[in-house]
C-alpha cells in the first residue's frame, strides 16, 4: 500500500501570535511531523505559514495552529489549499 499523496495548506493565523515564540515552535512541530513548508511573520501583526506533506501530519499542523505555543493567543485561522510543490524541508523566515 503507498502512501497518500501530499496536499499543502497556507494558513494566516492572527491574534497575539508575533512575539511568543510562534514561528520556532511551529518549526518544532512541524519537523516532529515530517511536514515541509515555511513560517514567517506578516507585517499586519498576523504569522503566515505553510504546510506540505502527508493530509493528516498537515492537518495536525493546522489543528496546531488553532492554539499555537504556551503565551500565544489566537484568534483565528484561515487556512485554504494549494497546489503542493514538492516541499520537504520546513524554514522559519
Amino acid at each position: 500500500m503507498s502512501d497518500p499523496p501530499a496536499v499543502r495548506r497556507r494558513v494566516i493565523v492572527s491574534g497575539r501570535v508575533q512575539g511568543v515564540w510562534f514561528r520556532e515552535s511551529c518549526r518544532t512541530e512541524a519537523v516532529a511531523r515530517s511536514v515541509g513548508g515555511s513560517v514567517r511573520n506578516l507585517e499586519d501583526g498576523t504569522v503566515e505559514a505553510v504546510f506540505e506533506g502527508p493530509p493528516a501530519a498537515v492537518a495536525e499542523m493546522v489543528d496546531w495552529c488553532r492554539h499555537g505555543p504556551r503565551n500565544a493567543r489566537v484568534d483565528s485561522v484561515v487556512s485554504r489549499e494549494e497546489e503542493p510543490i514538492g516541499e520537504g524541508a520546513f524554514h522559519v523566515y
